[in-house]
């Protein structure tokens, strides 16, 4: 079983709107040299631990800012990358007619630009909508998401213990949320900051994670930076402000969505 999850968030990331993403996919802005900076001290804090506490799976979304603060600590820890959609960007709701949000390529694709990707060992088992999302839907993705990733990586990887994910600001708070048991946890994230969840003695599922850490910046030269919460862009009631989508990608169909795992079952019962 696993019995410890670390969560990250990326490192400090230029303007998406004003920068040339490296991929080529809208709002896949790269990490500033400070971001990579803070990338190798999270990668450094992973090899002062004792062999017993590193991570031994790294999981990352698929944009670049969150590929990039895997690879030093996949680098400095021998591991590969796996690529999972599930913990992507959080968007909120499209406005009507404006078209989709932008959706990464595969972990194959993506595995040009960083090297460490393995493409054959997963694919991912989650995909957020295009569509966007707001508050109640951030954490029911997160919750779905998990269910899935422990429950998978524990089928296919059973010697593994501890697993890493990097992440983004909203959906790493409402990974938290959820591994916690409470969906109005405080919680701010600043950039490259750490969390940790511990399992409890016959644990399973939402609320059975202990917090051992929360957003902490401690092995970071700077300290927080660039910190974000979900109240930040919260109007009322869980409802966020509308988002336009990217143009052209009005007549784009949103799929795949949802659990890969669940679709997959569906299927086969239906055979």
């Amino acid at each position: 079983m696993i019995e410890t999850i670390y969560i990250a968030r990326h490192g400090f990331r230029l303007n998406w709107v004003t920068t040339n993403c490296p991929t080529g996919l809208p709002k896949d802005a790269p990490l500033t040299a400070f971001g990579v900076a803070q990338a190798r001290e999270l990668a450094n804090y992973f090899s002062s631990l004792d062999e017993d506490q590193r991570p031994t799976l790294i999981f990352s979304s698929p944009y670049y800012r969150c590929l990039q603060t895997s690879q030093p600590s996949a680098q400095a820890l021998g591991l590969p990358i796996y690529v999972e959609h599930g913990i992507s960007e959080w968007y909120s709701p499209v406005v009507p007619n404006t078209g989709l949000h932008p959706r990464p390529a595969s972990a194959s694709a993506l595995k040009a630009y960083i090297s460490e990707i393995d493409s054959d060992a997963w694919s991912s088992i989650y995909y957020p909508t295009r569509k966007g999302e707001d508050v109640d839907q951030i954490h029911e993705r997160a919750h779905s998401v998990l269910s899935d990733l422990i429950s998978e990586v524990e089928s296919r990887f059973p010697n593994h213990r501890r697993v890493l994910l990097v992440s983004h600001a909203a959906t790493v708070i409402a990974l938290a949320r959820d591994l916690a048991g409470d969906r109005e946890l405080p919680l701010r994230v600043g950039c490259c900051t750490l969390s940790e969840f511990s399992r409890k003695v016959g644990g399973a599922g939402s609320g059975s994670w202990e917090v051992k850490k929360l957003a902490e910046a401690g092995f970071l030269t700077g300290g927080v930076q660039r910190d974000w919460g979900l109240e930040d862009i919260q109007i009322a009631d869980g409802k966020v402000i509308e988002d336009p989508g990217i143009p052209g990608s009005e007549l784009e169909v949103d799929e795949p969505v949802g659990s890969m795992l669940r679709a997959t079952s569906s299927v086969a019962s239906n055979l």
